[in-house]
């Protein structure tokens, strides 16, 4: 019997890479309100839903924002970011990306979405995976955004599967706290790795087929 049934993935940082997108679009919107940013800041934003990122950014601004003006400021950051985003297609999905994805289906296991972003179908789209996973959990149907666990939990819900028979891949601190909090086991890759707090780390994405086996 397997010991997972259900792979939950990340989105951005995993699957597919946005960053220099998400710093672009953030820097643009710091620029205007003459705050500090940089790659350092814009690395605390990962993982973070919109208004929580822009309250990080606003740790450098000396001015009083009204919760109307923060919501404008965060509309106009993701239409900078929407518009990059049009820049994506299939080429900035890895071959070795999507050779695993294929592998794990071969293989019999359901494939999921969580990610805390609001943009992931349009991404996905773009890269050439829409209606690929068997369900995405994403900024548009949680309340709350990682490192609470309801994101991953939501998948598991949409695929039918308890929290303890689905493991989650995540390269975000916040991602693998959130995994652990919903009661599922975690693959780290990238930055997450030195978290030391993941069940597994993986050197690359392909490193998933020898747990899943």
């Amino acid at each position: 019997m397997k010991k997972y049934e259900a792979v939950i993935f990340d989105l951005d940082g995993v699957i597919c890479h946005t960053d220099k997108y998400h710093f672009a679009a953030w820097k643009c919107l710091a620029d205007k309100l003459g705050v500090y940013f940089d790659e350092q800041i814009n690395n605390r934003l990962r993982g973070v839903s919109r208004m929580e990122s822009l309250e990080i950014v606003l740790e450098n601004f000396s001015g009083k924002l009204t919760e109307q003006q923060k919501l404008q400021y965060s509309n106009q950051k993701n239409e900078i970011y929407c518009d990059l985003l049009k820049n994506m297609d299939s080429s900035d999905l890895s071959i070795e990306v999507k050779q695993t994805l294929d592998q794990l289906r071969r293989r019999g296991y359901l494939l999921a979405i969580g990610s805390s972003s609001k943009n992931a179908g349009f991404i996905l789209k773009q890269i050439g995976l829409e209606n690929y996973f068997d369900a995405i959990s994403d900024g548009n149907n949680i309340t709350k955004s990682k490192p609470d666990p309801e994101v991953f939990l939501m998948a598991a819900k949409f695929v039918n599967k308890a929290a303890e028979m689905c493991l989650v891949v995540e390269d975000a601190k916040a991602g693998i706290e959130a995994a652990r909090k919903g009661g599922m086991d975690c693959a780290a890759i990238g930055d997450a790795v030195n978290c030391n707090m993941a069940d597994y780390n993986l050197s690359k994405f392909s490193d998933i087929l020898g747990i899943c086996e």
